[in-house]
């Protein structure tokens, strides 16, 4: 029997920049489940974070203007976040460079 397959492990990457991106929609037929989310700070300076979920239109902060200090990692999450079909994630941040890197590990199900 062909058709979607049950489960799909994804990793998604991303350099945060300072306008509010998406880094994520969740696929048509498929509910995601966020397993980890963090931003890694490479820089030598302390930055600011914002990252939001959301959903018809209405966006909530999860985290907003967070300061990661130079040199570490945010978990942005404490447990798992389930988006449903067409759910967005964003991101942003205050580093003049690539020096704010996103990770996410993403389990995306049939609906």
């Amino acid at each position: 029997m062909a058709g979607l397959p049950l489960n799909n492990f994804k990793t998604v990457t991303f350099d945060v920049t300072s306008s509010l991106e998406e880094v994520y929609e969740a696929p048509l037929g498929f509910k995601s489940v966020f397993l980890l989310a963090q931003i890694t700070n490479t820089g030598g300076n302390p930055y600011n974070v914002t990252f939001q979920f959301g959903r018809g239109g209405i966006f909530t902060d999860i985290v907003s203007s967070f300061t990661i200090p130079s040199n570490d990692t945010l978990n942005l999450l404490t447990g798992k976040l389930v988006l449903e079909t067409g759910d967005l994630i964003r991101v942003s941040g205050t580093a003049p460079g690539a020096e704010l890197k996103f990770i996410a590990s993403i389990l995306e199900t049939s609906a």
